[in-house]
């Protein structure tokens, strides 16, 4: 396997983003549209390592799929991103039910409690047998002997292949953690795609979308010229201290990581110590020296790029796929500006992959997604993943209900008319496909159920969200699907939890100052050893090669 990129463990914060079930407005952050985007959800633990032995050893026993039987009952635990009582959930389980054959429990605690209420189950030895977990919390969990390793399962399944013929194999392999696979994402995580308003391509006569860094950077200066404008692309900060960390400046970044990654040959080191990270720093401090990168991206939240974007001061950013690219032309419409978009591919040197990553099949990053997990004090696993965690991604009723939730619930075909004499009203004919009203929020309506149709990791049969999904926002999130690498877990160790916030700290503070000309990189890495950051890097380092 090359080598990969890696995700550190997710801040709380960062958590409860990704387990956000929120609507798809232009909120102030990016990832509380998760809901709309793709995120799904999240989760915490702890066992022995004899268990996860045991564990590894039972999930090597293959069995002939046509045996294995189907559990007739299994107990589920869920956060916010499956519906809630409010929004119809007994109508979901029902028809879940009479689809798979299995009756259903539901555990499903308060959205924001979901995680506290995870570790007091586990804690207390009482486990569901599937439950959602971000991947901070499979890690540890997998680690411990709390959930079953499903990689035979997967790997032998038809899910594989109806993943694969999708482009969302990729996905699950970037969740094997040495060799085990601890759940199955129901989505992509989604990522950012890099956005160049149309516009201004045409004012500087520029009728191809980059190929490569040389002519990305020719773009730049070109923009700048044809505009008279003072900058043309900033971020909200240079160096982000949340995986992905480079997702706002991948043409810069390229193949370099800022943090730790596992090598081909296994063992694990900091990407930041390498030549990579270096050139990518020089590449960030010629940007802003050139005028074409906004020096105060070091002290801008995500909103003010929005906003300078909105206001015609930007022609170049780099943001969220799906959702994002419908609220980027509205808002630019709004502030009467041409709404029309270019969305880039990756440029070659991406595509090549962070830390080799790609092998040219890929290059945005496509952050963690969380996963479906099987404890293992579930007396048939191999049933479980069969029937209840593979018809998830059945690409037929199963995931039709897991996308759109229940007829005459969440949906329908039915002629009526919507918000009927108010200004948002809206008719739709007899047979055409339609999201219902929430039953939660009356005057808005569904969008999705757990599955965003955008983000599925497998075709669906007859999915109609070419008539529900705006044609900007599908093409975005269809081009960063089919170009995008998923970012992977890395284990948690003693060190890596009592040093890496420091350490993280410190890097996004040199990478800053080089940036803006305060510092060579000479001279940022000469203080990153002096001050102990290298030392502390290395015992995180032995730490990951130890286990």
């Amino acid at each position: 396997m090359s080598k990969k990129v890696v995700s550190l463990l997710l801040t709380a914060t960062m958590v409860a983003t990704l387990a956000g079930c929120g609507g798809g407005g232009d909120s102030s952050d990016p990832a509380a549209d998760s809901g709309t985007e793709g995120g799904s959800s999240a989760g915490a633990g702890s066992t022995d390592e004899s268990n996860a032995d045991e564990s590894t050893a039972d999930a090597g026993t293959e069995t002939p799929a046509d045996d294995v039987e189907k559990p007739e009952e299994i107990t589920i635990m869920v956060d916010g991103t499956v519906f809630t009582e409010e929004n119809g959930r007994d109508q979901f389980m029902a028809k879940l039910e009479e689809l798979t054959g299995i009756k259903i429990n539901v555990i499903q605690p308060d959205h924001d409690a979901y995680y506290d209420v995870v570790g007091q189950q586990i804690a207390g030895g009482d486990w569901p047998d599937v439950l959602i977990l971000a991947s901070t919390q499979m890690s540890s969990y997998g680690s411990e002997g709390v959930l079953w390793d499903m990689a035979d399962a997967w790997n032998n399944s038809e899910l594989k292949k109806r993943q694969e013929a999708n482009n969302g194999a990729g996905v699950v392999e970037s969740m094997f953690i040495d060799g085990h696979l601890y759940g199955m994402p129901a989505t992509h995580g989604n990522g950012c795609v890099t956005y160049v308003k149309q516009k201004w391509l045409d004012d500087a006569g520029i009728t191809s979308l980059p190929t490569n860094f040389d002519e990305y950077y020719d773009m730049l200066l070109k923009l700048k010229e044809a505009e008279g404008v003072d900058y043309v692309v900033a971020a909200s900060g240079f160096l982000n201290a949340e995986a992905p960390y480079i997702n706002y400046f991948p043409e810069f970044y390229q193949d370099a990581w800022p943090s730790f990654y596992q090598k081909e040959d296994g063992t694990w080191a900091d990407g930041f110590a390498e030549d990579s990270m270096k050139e990518a720093m020089r590449r960030l401090a010629q940007g802003v020296a050139d005028g074409v990168v906004d020096p105060e991206s070091n002290s801008y939240a995500t909103s003010d790029v929005r906003n300078k974007f909105y206001d015609d001061s930007l022609g170049v950013f780099t943001y969220w796929a799906g959702t994002w690219a419908t609220n980027i032309k509205n808002n630019c419409e709004n502030n009467g500006l041409d709404g029309t978009m270019a969305v880039m591919p990756p440029i070659a040197e991406v595509t090549a992959g962070v830390q080799g990553q790609h092998d040219g099949n890929g290059g945005y990053i496509d952050r963690v997604s969380p996963a479906w997990c099987i404890t293992t004090q579930c007396e048939n696993p191999e049933g479980v993943f069969k029937y209840f965690i593979e018809a998830m991604q059945d690409g037929a009723d199963t995931q039709f209900l897991w996308t759109y939730g229940v007829e005459g619930t969440h949906w329908s075909t039915a002629a009526e008319t919507l918000y009927a004499d108010t200004e948002n009203a809206k008719t739709y004919a007899e047979g055409e496909f339609h999201m219902l009203d929430n039953l939660e929020t009356p005057g808005s309506q569904y969008t999705k159920a757990h599955i965003d149709p955008m983000l599925a990791l497998t075709a669906l049969a007859n999915d109609p969200r070419e008539t529900t999904v705006a044609p900007e926002a599908l093409a975005a999130q269809e081009l960063f699907n089919a170009n995008s690498v998923g970012a992977f877990v890395v284990p948690s160790t003693d060190a890596m939890n009592q040093n890496n916030g420091d350490l993280m700290t410190e890097k996004q503070s040199l990478v800053t100052k080089v940036a803006l000309g305060q510092m060579t990189v000479e001279e940022a890495y000469e203080e990153y050893e002096s001050q102990g950051y290298a030392q502390m890097s290395q015992e995180i380092v032995d730490s990951l090669n130890a286990q």
